[in-house]
């Protein structure tokens, strides 16, 4: 049977495409464009966050400490790509949020396994006013001159939806992307920045992580990452199978006690205390948690080997992206 010998974790906000300075840049849409949510997952404005906010966070914002803490990240996400490619596997199921790149109003599924057989990773497409640090920032993601296929592992992504209908889960499946524009971008930085020592077949599993009412619950994404699992190990085959959980942490307001917290109960093996995480905090971008979840889940019975934590604040109000990073052996 096959076996499952590898998770990851990675955060992947697009300011480390970006230089110090432009990461204020960044914080200025946090100021004028962005909805906000409090510790507590309730909308609130800049404004209101600015005047609960540590003042320690402002010295924080120096350019050299926060071109400090973007290289740190850049090494953890080398560390990452170079313990992929040191456990020469043979698929790679890539645990990812769709943000209305390929799936939209019409047909939002909350769990969605992609079985074709290639995915395509398609150039850039931005607005021609897009300003140039948002181009660079969303670039990692991207092919940089032309759509380039990568393979699906397709007979693994039938196995795995098989299994977890034969679980009670209710999972959407998908042979083909509805819409131009190539795969999303959590399945597009495994591709770019991940797989630097050679291309692995994915399978892709996309959970509705941002958008009501059909996001699935923190116990929810804990069992169906079980059950990943398990379905790993009773397919067919000696192949060697990896999982990775692409995003996360806590953004736009970050909130250190909520991810320092789940590292914890990664490096504990607390899984239940994932599984108990309140709902009102995974919302926005800390909603991409629940991939964090889902990988802890399929890791079970593995060890968490280590885990890194960067908070990336971009404004004195606390904006900015918890970056995590984790590996299980």
């Amino acid at each position: 049977m096959a076996d499952l010998v590898l998770a990851l974790a990675s955060s992947h906000s697009p300011m480390l495409n970006n230089s110090a300075a432009e990461h204020l840049l960044h914080g200025e849409r946090d100021r004028t464009h962005r909805t906000l949510l409090d510790a507590r997952g309730r909308p609130t404005s800049y404004e209101d966050l600015l005047a609960t906010a540590d003042p320690a966070i402002a010295r924080l914002l120096d350019p050299d400490a926060m071109a400090a803490r973007v290289e740190r990240c850049r090494r953890d996400i080398d560390r990452l790509a170079a313990t992929l490619g040191e456990a020469r596997l043979d698929a790679l199921i890539v645990v990812g949020d769709d943000q209305r790149e390929q799936f939209l109003d019409d047909n939002l599924p909350a769990i969605l396994i992609y079985w074709g057989e290639t995915i395509v990773n398609a150039t850039l497409a931005l607005p021609e006013d897009a300003p140039a640090f948002w181009r660079r920032a969303r670039s990692q993601f991207h092919e940089p001159a032309a759509p380039r296929t990568y393979p699906v592992d397709a007979g693994l992504g039938r196995h795995l939806i098989e299994r977890l209908v034969a679980d009670e889960f209710d999972v959407s499946q998908s042979r083909a992307l509805p819409r131009a524009g190539g795969e999303g971008h959590a399945f597009g930085f495994v591709h770019r920045r991940l797989m630097t020592s050679g291309v692995v077949p994915i399978v892709p599993v996309a959970l509705n992580t941002y958008f009501p009412p059909n996001q699935p619950r923190p116990r929810r994404c804990l069992d169906l990452g079980r059950a990943i699992g398990a379905a790993v190990r009773s397919w067919p085959g000696a192949a060697r199978v990896g999982v990775v959980a692409s995003g996360g942490l806590s953004h736009f307001t970050i909130d250190e006690e909520l991810d320092t917290g789940i590292l914890a109960a990664i490096e504990t093996g607390d899984l239940d205390r994932l599984a108990e995480l309140p709902v009102e905090k995974l919302n926005s971008g800390s909603s991409e948690i629940r991939n964090w979840i889902t990988v802890a889940g399929a890791a079970d019975g593995l060890r968490a080997t280590w885990t890194d934590y960067v908070p990336c604040y971009r404004t004195a109000a606390g904006t900015g992206c918890g970056m995590g990073f984790a590996a299980w052996t």
